[in-house]
């Protein structure tokens, strides 16, 4: 009877063990599996891009990484690092979902940084006004010039003005607020305000004026968004699709069952099919992104789907939503050395309802959110879709793609044709029906990238920025990343197969951390968490700017009369602006105290160590497994032509006073509103009485 009891609490014990060693296994892969997803969706390309959708006059681009400039071409993609000038008596609008940018004459900007949240633009000349219709609490817009760094507050019209020479900044706000940062001080610049800021980064004077009358610049862009706000597609539409503002012009809305509220082009030639009157060009992250040739053709062939209706072809948008994601091209693959005719590259438009998985590295949650904010899909078929596709790695030849067996709506070319940006149009390959619905569908296109596939279907121009420009450094609050390489070092450092490796990959681990045992080491800043450095090797640009350094936050008290410490090279620590005085009365002067260092419990827990490399991350318990455990970001270089904003000082108090004097002679000098129009009561008619009635006798 004993031995019979002890084997069973042995067997009772035994259960419980496994049971405890299954689940904090089970509980290890899925804590593996949240870090590893969530590394990859920090590393997800950008769900917006820009897009040039409008020239006058001469317009060159150049597309980032590259030295070619050439002739700017309508529904190019926008993306960090891309340059775009506008040349004498010149314009041209770029649009970022709601918000538009315009050029005027002889004006040069630069995407220092473009993706969800942060919109940077490098200005060295020229004029630019930005229309921002709406800015969420971690938006970020700014605006860098040789001499300041002007940061959106606000939704809002604004003009920044920068002299040839570079010398001089004018920010003037329409409507909305904005900060200036440089010279070691910050203002902040209000409605119905313009703030001339002249000399350079060490010594800067300011002045406040009224805002000018309007100029013909100023007219053409009001005229342009008088446009937008009567666009009729912004009911169907989220205003944050870029691209969305040409529809109207160029197309109709109706009805369509079993898909709803679908737009239709309007003035297409007979043969005209999704995805085959324009040409491709290769965009990093994303590699292979369609071009559209008609002015209209941004929107429908980067969000939605293509349905065909009765012979017709229409656009579906799918749900509307605050942002939809941005997608290079919405199509599927088919060909390769299938086709009988040679070897070619075909797709077709993806149908309502079908799976786009991406051929570029991304994340899972970033795969269901570029399908549910395109067409209305289930999620459990786009896991379906996604497992069979990215984690079985099979064939999709079981799923039929609708537009696939629709009459002319496969599309083929020869590899030259794909690769060298040539008009697709014009170079179709006649291909059996029969060929084309038995070719096997595949989400990526093969062929390697080139020069000529970067640089696009513009024409070489000699019409460019002066050098002068083009090597101008601006100052900056935020850091942008390094500009890419040219493409044939980055195929030549994939061994020619670019295009096979993941175009985004996941940040490599940081370098172990050596610590005592017993010892506790203070981890560094937050700030310093991933901060760009210095490269060590200087790249091509480098000989041309004068680097100043990767800005260093304060982390020690300083004294309010002692000046901040110069850091090592010569870097001075930043202190961002910020808005803590903001008052009723708009003061111009806008500081943010210096930083407090970090402290802890003397008692309790001890701080938290430095953060350590991924597999030491992986091998901690669990319950240790904390933020403040996870790898750093890897450090990267600077990029050449920005330099960081001196820090913020404390005014003196004659520097106050001169502030203030200065606002209160803006405040004296600005027109008198007209007094406001009191509609009097409407009159009410007094209907007029009965006659008396006569007196009755008795």
């Amino acid at each position: 009877m004993k031995t019979s009891k002890l084997w069973a609490w042995a067997i009772l014990a035994s259960l419980t063990i496994l049971l405890q060693f299954s689940t904090l296994a089970r509980a290890q892969d899925d804590d593996n599996r949240d870090y590893d997803e969530g590394s990859q969706q920090q590393q997800d390309p950008p769900g917006r891009v820009g897009r040039l959708d409008y020239s006058q006059g001469s317009v060159s681009f150049r597309p980032a990484g590259e030295d070619d400039w050439v002739s700017g071409v309508p529904n190019r993609p926008m993306v960090t690092g891309d340059d775009l000038w506008a040349d004498e008596n010149s314009r041209a609008e770029v649009h970022v979902g709601s918000t538009a940018l315009r050029l005027g004459s002889r004006t040069g900007i630069t995407f220092l940084t473009l993706d969800d949240h942060t919109t940077q633009i490098r200005l060295a000349q020229g004029s630019l006004i930005l229309r921002v219709r709406h800015l969420d609490d971690d938006d970020s817009y700014e605006v860098d010039t040789p001499n300041i760094a002007f940061t959106l507050l606000q939704p809002g019209e604004y003009r920044i003005d920068v002299s040839e020479d570079g010398s001089q900044t004018v920010t003037t706000v329409w409507h909305g607020r904005g900060r200036v940062t440089g010279g070691g001080f910050s203002y902040t610049v209000i409605a119905d305000q313009s703030a001339t800021f002249s000399g350079d980064q060490d010594h800067l004077n300011y002045d406040l004026a009224q805002v000018p009358r309007s100029d013909d610049f100023d007219n053409w862009a009001f005229d342009r968004d008088g446009s937008e706000d009567r666009s009729d597609s912004a009911n169907y539409v989220s205003r944050e699709m870029t691209g969305y503002e040409d529809l109207d012009e160029y197309g109709s809305w109706s009805y369509v069952a079993g898909y709803g509220p679908c737009w239709r082009p309007r003035g297409i030639v007979a043969d005209w099919a999704p995805y085959r009157f324009g040409h491709w060009v290769y965009v990093g992250p994303w590699g292979w992104t369609w071009v559209e040739d008609e002015p209209w053709g941004f929107a429908p062939f980067h969000y939605g789907r293509w349905a065909n209706v009765s012979g017709g072809w229409f656009w579906v948008p799918g749900p509307v939503v605050v942002r939809p994601v941005w997608a290079p091209a919405l199509v599927a693959f088919v060909g390769g050395s299938h086709f009988s005719v040679g070897v070619g590259v075909g797709w077709f438009p993806l149908a309502p309802g079908e799976v786009y998985v991406p051929g570029y590295h991304v994340s899972r949650r970033y795969v269901n959110n570029v399908n549910i904010t395109n067409t209305t899909v289930n999620v459990t078929k786009v896991t379906n879709v996604y497992n069979t596709v990215i984690v079985n790695k099979t064939t999709v030849n079981n799923i039929t793609y609708v537009n696939q067996h629709v009459n002319n709506g496969v599309t083929v070319v020869s590899h030259d044709t794909f690769v060298n940006a040539r008009p697709v149009s014009q170079n179709v390959m006649r291909v059996d029906a029969r060929e084309v619905q038995a070719a096997p569908v595949s989400r990526v296109a093969t062929p390697e990238p080139i020069r000529t596939s970067v640089v696009g279907a513009g024409r070489p121009v000699n019409v460019r920025p002066p050098a002068a420009v083009v090597n101008r450094p601006v100052v900056a609050v935020r850091t942008p990343p390094a500009p890419p390489r040219p493409i044939e070092q980055r195929q030549a450092a994939a061994g020619g197969h670019l295009n096979e490796q993941s175009l985004v990959r996941p940040a490599g681990p940081a370098q172990p951390v050596q610590m005592q045992p017993g010892a506790h080491q203070a981890p560094p800043p937050p700030q310093q968490q991933g901060m760009r450095q210095p490269p060590q090797q200087q790249n091509e640009h480098q000989p041309l700017v004068q680097q100043q350094g990767a800005r260093q936050p304060m982390e020690q008290p300083q004294n309010e009369h002692q000046p901040p410490a110069q850091q090592q090279g010569g870097f001075k620590p930043f202190t961002p602006p910020g808005g803590n005085n903001n008052n009723e009365r708009g003061n111009a002067n806008e500081q943010r105290p210096a930083a407090q260092p970090r402290t802890f419990e003397q008692q309790g827990s001890a701080e938290p160590p430095a953060r350590t490399t991924e597999q030491q991350y992986r091998n901690l318990p669990p319950e240790n497994r904390t933020p403040e455990y996870r790898p750093a970001q890897p450090q990267e270089p600077q990029h050449p032509l920005v330099k960081p904003t001196p820090p913020v000082q404390e005014r003196t108090p004659q520097q106050e006073q001169q502030q203030q004097e200065k606002f209160q002679h803006w405040q004296e000098q600005r027109p008198t509103p007209p007094p406001p129009q009191h509609q009097a009561p409407p009159r009410q008619e007094s209907k007029p009485s009965p006659p008396p009635k006569p007196d009755k006798k008795h």
